[in-house]
């Protein structure tokens, strides 16, 4: 075999961004990520300058989650009927309308708790049409043997602005005010708006069915009868609602507690920063093909900074085992995705995976509410082992199943020294 050089590999890991529709999605998903890192930061500080405290914080904040769950199947069923850079171009429209208006009212101090908690519903209702459509668009403009490195180049650019949006964030609220923060993100949603509408996807893709319902009972149908793909959801409903208690809720509670306040604590937010980098990196650089295993196996890391937590282990042990964990989410939620656009007709993509995220989802409100009263009677550390040993279980489950084992992604042409696969422009 002939040896693939370092220059061939990395022109073949950006060769997706040949291909002009997926470079201008790319570029609109990397404006709105810049305006969507920050925003958290303007909006909990714009709740707290109103003097609404944590209670007002929360309201708002369930105000975003409350519509995407209710309206997310309508997102798939509307993903799959109408072209899908069309609804990203509007859900952004409205997005930037929504936060241009909370931005003016900032500004002139007119500006309620009420109004944050309507804009927060209503662009939580369009991330809810907006997600399956951008789910969706990767399989329309890229060619099958460039998936993996699309769905890794956007993992990757997603996590990177995370790492230093928040700070960014902060520094800005503290310079310019939380008014000027909120204004920023409905800019990028403008830009992106404008980039998603220079996809121009054929208009053939516009769709008419019978009715909203016979969709829903289609989308449900695809997503039950492929059993590899809901025991993966029921995996996933076990998990998320264990890590996000766990990591989110506990984690900083420990971090005051345990590693005396919040600077250590940045340190393993960080490390888990860096892990979901390194993770989106290696899925760009490596062809993995072993999809269940990579999960699953993904999935289990996802254990260890809860379990390091839970022994009390020294700062540097629980900064590891974040990065560690951040790495295996990363490069599973990467396969992953590819896995999903190689199985699902495009034509059933939005609603299968709109069912697909609800059964992860709808778990999580139920494990916040049950994560104070466990945690006040067993305490913070033995709660956390208990998250640690629900996702251990929850990794070890689906290996018994030959099926998850054999899960992998068909092998892709071969490339060597400068030869790419050519791509449609």
């Amino acid at each position: 075999m002939p040896r693939i050089t370092l220059q061939a590999r990395l022109k073949a890991t950006c060769a997706p961004l040949a291909v002009r529709p997926f470079r201008l999605h790319y570029a609109a998903r990397l404006c709105s990520w810049t305006g969507s890192a920050v925003a958290p930061i303007g909006l909990a500080f714009a709740v707290l300058h109103l003097g609404a405290g944590a209670s007002g914080l929360g309201l708002v904040l369930a105000a975003g989650v409350i519509p995407q769950i209710l309206l997310l199947l309508l997102g798939g069923v509307v993903a799959d009927r109408f072209a899908r850079d069309r609804v990203m171009v509007w859900t952004n429209v409205i997005s930037a309308v929504v936060e241009a208006t909370a931005a003016v009212l900032l500004w002139t101090d007119r500006a309620q708790v009420w109004h944050l908690v309507v804009m927060s519903a209503l662009c939580g209702g369009a991330a809810a049409f907006f997600g399956p459509a951008a789910g969706g668009i990767v399989v329309e403009v890229v060619p099958p043997e460039l998936r993996r490195q699309a769905n890794a180049l956007l993992k990757l650019s997603q996590n990177l602005v995370k790492i230093g949006g928040p700070a960014i964030g902060g520094a800005l609220v503290a310079a310019a005010g939380a008014s000027w923060v909120i204004a920023w993100d409905a800019a990028t949603f403008v830009a992106a708006a404008i980039l998603c509408a220079r996809i121009a996807l054929p208009y053939t893709r516009v769709k008419v069915r019978a009715s909203i319902l016979s969709d829903l009972h289609d989308g449900w149908a695809g997503f039950w009868s492929r059993r590899w793909l809901w025991i993966m959801v029921m995996q996933g409903a076990v998990v998320v609602p264990a890590w996000l208690v766990g990591y989110q809720l506990l984690g900083p509670v420990y971090g005051k507690q345990y590693l005396h306040g919040a600077a250590a604590w940045g340190v393993v937010v960080s490390a888990f920063s860096g892990g979901l980098v390194l993770g989106a990196a290696i899925a760009l650089m490596t062809a993995v093909r072993r999809v269940g295993i990579t999960v699953c196996l993904g999935t289990g890391a996802m254990a260890l900074p809860l379990a390091a937590m839970a022994l009390n282990l020294p700062l540097l042990v629980v900064t590891a085992a974040t990065c560690t964990a951040g790495t295996g989410l990363a490069l599973s939620m990467t396969v992953w995705a590819s896995l999903v656009q190689e199985r699902i007709d495009k034509e059933q993509l939005g609603r299968i995976t709109s069912y697909s995220v609800l059964g992860q989802t709808l778990p999580v409100p139920v494990g916040y509410l049950a994560a104070g009263p466990v945690s006040n009677a067993l305490g913070v550390r033995a709660a956390l082992a208990a998250a640690a040993a629900v996702i251990v279980a929850a990794t070890v489950v689906p290996l018994l199943l030959r099926q998850i084992r054999s899960l992998a992604l068909e092998p892709a042409a071969e490339t060597a020294d400068d030869t790419l696969v050519a791509v449609p422009k």
